[in-house]
């Protein structure tokens, strides 16, 4: 959070002609009654709507990329959940890219937005999930001197080839 994620995806999606910026927490924000916000002492419920987020935004990433859009998909997903994410996308090519800013980067950027994304998690916690926890599939990069486009133009020079990522012939759609 606070990586300049909703940023970043916005300007790769408009690099290209058909497209579609997918925010995969507008599945989470969608839910009115008893959403389970996540919290660093997760719950088997905040689990549960955590795929499940997850498993909606696969899904909509297939069916726009079948109607013939690039999908931009924008969300946080670290941990293992992420193997699990890469799994339930059904089509190809499919690239994974992680934006992963020192703390202090994210720290900053944090504290002179208007919305608050970290609520009882702090920028070193989640930090420690992403570089502990984190499978380190794609292409990652450290955007913390970077510009957004000058990020969007690290991502499309020399980035994609690194970002592509394969299925594997034994995957299971683990997110159901």
């Amino acid at each position: 959070m606070a990586s300049g994620e909703s940023t970043i995806a916005q300007l790769l999606a408009e690099r290209f002609d058909r497209s579609v910026h997918l925010r995969g927490d507008i599945f989470r924000k969608m839910i009115i009654r008893d959403r389970k916000e996540m919290k660093p002492e997760v719950s088997e419920e905040q689990m549960d709507q955590l795929r499940l987020r997850y498993r909606l935004t696969a899904q909509a990433a297939d069916t726009y990329s079948e109607a013939g859009f690039t999908v931009i998909v924008q969300d946080v997903i670290i941990g293992p959940l992420l193997k699990d994410f890469i799994t339930a996308i059904r089509n190809r090519p499919f690239y994974v890219v992680v934006l992963c800013p020192n703390i202090e980067a994210v720290s900053e950027r944090e504290t002179t937005r208007t919305k608050k994304a970290y609520g009882s998690w702090t920028v070193e916690m989640m930090n420690d999930i992403l570089l502990h926890s984190t499978p380190r599939l794609g292409y990652w990069i450290d955007s913390s001197e970077l510009t957004p486009v000058q990020t969007v133009e690290e991502i499309l020079s020399g980035g994609l080839q690194s970002a592509k990522i394969k299925r594997a012939n034994n995957s299971i759609d683990r997110l159901n």
